[in-house]
């Protein structure tokens, strides 16, 4: 099925270090938000390095990304894909980071999962001269090869 990106960046002229997915999955577009499968262990994941509360609305979740100079946004604009499942992507367009990347200073991208990191390399690294650091994904799909503390310490990296 075809799917067009349903959110817009979240960042700021204080944005510091760009995070992200591949394309947001039908939970998160049901609840108009990213990461926001009840199961994706992102939110959780930002909480506990920045010591904040878990949030729980679009807003709180907002700003907690801007509190710590964060951007959200995803790789793709538009591919068909099969649910939420990566690996199922055909006909992948990418998103266009000319603004993100004028209106931040960005200085480190992250992207979660190996997919959002191949697309992101093969379809965006040359045009804008920057490569991403790989993150696992936060993806409940992903627990049994990244347990709470093995992903919690690969996310560290954003506090380097």
């Amino acid at each position: 099925m075809l799917v067009t990106h349903a959110f817009q960046p979240v960042y700021d002229a204080d944005s510091r270090i760009l995070i992200l997915g591949t394309m947001p999955s039908p939970q998160s577009v049901k609840h108009g938000f990213y990461y926001s499968h009840p199961q994706n262990r992102f939110w959780p994941l930002l909480s506990a390095l920045f010591h904040e509360p878990l949030p729980q609305t679009p807003e709180e979740k907002t700003a907690l990304v801007l509190k710590h100079h964060l951007a959200l946004w995803d790789v793709l604009a538009q591919c068909e894909i099969n649910g939420a499942a990566d690996a199922s992507i055909r006909k992948p367009v990418p998103n266009d980071f000319t603004r993100v990347l004028h209106d931040t200073r960005i200085e480190r991208i992250y992207t979660t999962g190996k997919a959002a990191h191949t697309l992101f390399q093969k379809h965006i690294a040359s045009v804008i001269g920057r490569n991403a650091i790989y993150l696992p994904s936060t993806s409940p799909a992903n627990q049994a090869l990244y347990p709470w503390e093995k992903l919690l310490a690969a996310w560290q990296a954003l506090l380097a």
